[in-house]
């Protein structure tokens, strides 16, 4: 039998952080903007919370899934579109899209007017580390192909199709 929860002996915090608009550290990739808001050190690796702009045309991420983090986008201005293994889906302003770790998804814009977007990871597994990761990829010319799939498994991400693993 377990012991009882003696909540009286809890040790409270007062603590709190808050990220007003345009706070945070802030990557530039191709026009496109990634602000890092709660990282994983900051939350203790629970969770990692991240703005995306994403430019008019531009694809965030091909299909692919995750093992061991759930994704979950709040769509705060355009139009998301994101691909399932078998259906696309339309996020429009306001909405909340959850995606279950295992489940084969990809995110682009494909409208004419700049997306902005939340990304939760949970838990954050580092998730920052990768978007420093694609930074730098991502300004090499020639890309190296190879090179993005290391990353993607450094950072539980599984290419559906190795062949065409690259945003644009």
């Amino acid at each position: 039998m377990s012991t009882p929860i003696n909540h009286y002996t809890d040790v409270l915090k007062n603590e709190v952080i808050v990220f007003n608009p345009g706070e945070g550290e802030i990557l530039e990739i191709a026009g496109n903007k990634i602000t890092l808001k709660v990282t994983s050190e900051i939350s203790n690796n629970q969770m990692g919370v991240y703005e995306i702009l994403l430019q008019p045309g531009t694809v965030g991420a091909q299909l692919h899934y995750h093992r061991y983090m759930d994704e979950t986008f709040i769509v705060n201005k355009g139009t998301l579109t994101v691909q399932l293994a078998d259906k696309t889906v339309d996020a429009v302003e306001g909405s909340v899209v959850y995606i279950p770790r295992f489940t084969p998804h990809a995110f682009r814009n494909s409208s004419d007017s700049v997306v902005v977007t939340t990304l939760i990871f949970n838990p954050g597994q580092n998730r920052e580390g990768f978007f420093f990761g694609l930074k730098e990829i991502l300004t090499e010319h020639p890309i190296d192909p190879s090179k993005f799939l290391k990353l993607y498994d450094k950072y539980d991400s599984v290419s559906v199709n190795p062949e065409n693993v690259l945003p644009g």
